[in-house]
C-alpha cells in the first residue's frame, strides 16, 4: 500500500474502518473504484499481510524501539506537510521533534557520486547554516547528503540535523552510513513514511525526496548529474514554489552537469553562505564565507606558488597536465605542489590533483 492509496483509504473510511476492510478483504464499491481493476488481488494481499500482525503489536514494537508514529493533522506532525499537495498520511520518527520547532529550514541535496569539491562545499554549507541557526534537512544518502549532515554535526552549538529516509527506521541504508545515522538520530531527528521492516525500493526514493522538498524553505543543490534523485527533489521543490539555489561547478565535471544545466535554465547560484541566508531573508551582520576556518589557525600559501594554484583551477588534473600549463621543471613543480598540499590547498586522489578551499590564499 503506497502513500496515495493509504491516503485515499483513510479519507474514505478512517483508521478503524480501513483496518476492518484491509483485514477482511471485503472492499466497498468506493474502495474498489480507488484501487482500480486489480482490486481483487490487492484485497487478497491485504488479508495475507493482516494475518501476520495486529495494530496493538505494531504499536508495541514501535514503542519498544523508540519510534513515534504520527498521522497527518495530529500533534507532532510537521506543519509544513499538512497542506502539501502530496502529504505523507503517516510519519515515523526517532529523535527530538526538530522539524516542529520554529526556524528556517534548508535542504542540501546532491549526487551520491560527488567530487571532493562538492563534498567540501556541502560540509561547509551544512556547518555554516547550522551555526547560523538554520535547520538542515537531507536524505542520509551517500555523497552530498552525507557531507551536508557531517557539516551540521561539526557545527559549534548549531541547530540539530534532520534526515528523511526511504526505509523503515530499523533498516540503515546505505549500510556504511550506520555511524552517521546513529549520530543524526542522537543529535536531531530522522523521519520516514515507511514502517519498520521496509527495505529500500526504487520508487521510495523519489517519494522520500518530495518530503525533503516540502520541509525546506530553500533547496540547495550542490552537485548533480543530469539525471538522478536530486532532479526529482528540484522538481518537487518547484511544484511547491520553494526557491532552488544551485552551486556552480566545473563545466567538464559530470557531477556538475545537472547543476550547471539548472543555472543555465535560470536557477539562482549559491556561491557562498550569504546567498543562502539572503534567500531565507535572514540579515547577515557579518559576511560569512566558505573560507571560514572555524577557529583553526590560518595556513598561508607561498605567494610564489599561487600561479600553480591558478593554473590548476577547479578541475581535477594530473601532474603532467599541470606541468604543461605552468611550464615549470619537474623539480620546481613538485616543490610547489608539495607546499600547496601542506597548506591544505591541493589534494591528490587516484593520481589527480584537486584544488581544496582557498582559506590559505593571501
Amino acid at each position: 500500500m503506497g502513500p496515495a492509496r493509504l491516503r485515499a483509504l483513510l479519507g474514505l473510511l478512517g483508521p478503524a474502518g480501513s483496518w476492518k476492510v484491509a483485514s477482511s478483504g471485503r472492499l466497498p464499491r468506493e474502495v474498489q473504484a480507488v484501487i482500480g481493476p486489480r482490486a481483487a488481488s490487492v484485497a487478497t494481499s491485504w488479508v495475507e499481510a493482516a494475518r501476520t500482525c495486529t495494530p496493538e503489536a505494531v504499536l508495541a514494537e514501535l514503542q519498544s524501539v523508540g519510534v513515534t508514529v504520527t498521522r497527518r493533522g495530529e500533534h507532532g506532525y510537521p506543519p509544513a506537510l499538512v497542506d502539501d499537495p502530496d502529504p505523507p498520511e503517516v510519519l515515523f520518527s526517532t529523535g527530538r521533534p526538530v522539524v516542529n520547532e520554529n526556524g528556517p529550514t534548508v535542504a542540501i541535496v546532491g549526487t551520491r557520486r560527488c567530487t571532493r569539491y562538492g563534498t567540501e562545499v556541502a560540509v561547509e554549507f551544512g556547518r555554516g547554516l547550522a551555526e547560523a541557526g538554520v535547520v538542515v534537512v537531507s536524505g542520509l544518502a551517500s555523497g552530498i547528503d552525507t557531507a551536508g549532515h557531517a557539516g551540521v554535526l561539526a557545527a559549534m552549538g548549531g541547530t540539530p540535523p534532520v534526515a528523511v529516509v526511504a526505509t523503515g527506521l530499523d533498516i540503515v541504508y546505505p549500510a556504511q552510513n550506520r555511524t552517521l545515522w546513529r549520530r543524526v538520530a542522537d543529535a536531531g531527528q530522522i523521519i520516514s513514511e515507511a514502517p519498520l521492516g521496509v527495505g529500500p525500493a526504487r520508487w521510495r526514493f523519489p517519494a522520500r525526496n518530495r518530503i525533503i522538498a516540502a520541509l525546506a524553505d530553500v533547496l540547495v543543490v550542490v552537485e548533480s548529474h543530469l539525471e538522478g534523485g536530486s532532479m526529482y527533489t528540484v522538481t518537487a521543490a518547484l511544484e511547491r514554489d520553494r526557491p532552488v539555489l544551485v552551486v556552480p561547478g566545473p563545466i567538464r565535471s559530470p557531477a556538475s552537469e545537472g547543476t550547471n544545466r539548472l543555472l543555465s535554465d535560470g536557477a539562482a547560484p549559491a556561491c557562498n553562505l550569504d546567498d543562502i541566508l539572503c534567500a531565507l531573508n535572514l540579515v547577515c551582520l557579518e559576511p560569512v564565507s566558505l573560507a571560514t576556518n572555524h577557529g583553526a589557525p590560518p595556513v598561508s600559501a607561498d605567494p610564489a606558488d599561487l600561479g600553480v594554484l591558478d593554473a590548476l583551477g577547479w578541475e581535477p588534473t594530473t601532474l603532467d597536465g599541470l606541468a604543461t600549463r605552468t611550464r615549470l621543471s619537474p623539480v620546481q613543480l613538485g616543490s610547489a605542489v608539495g607546499r600547496l598540499q601542506r597548506a591544505g590547498l591541493i589534494s591528490e586522489e587516484r593520481g589527480f590533483l584537486q584544488r581544496c578551499s582557498g582559506r590559505g590564499v593571501p
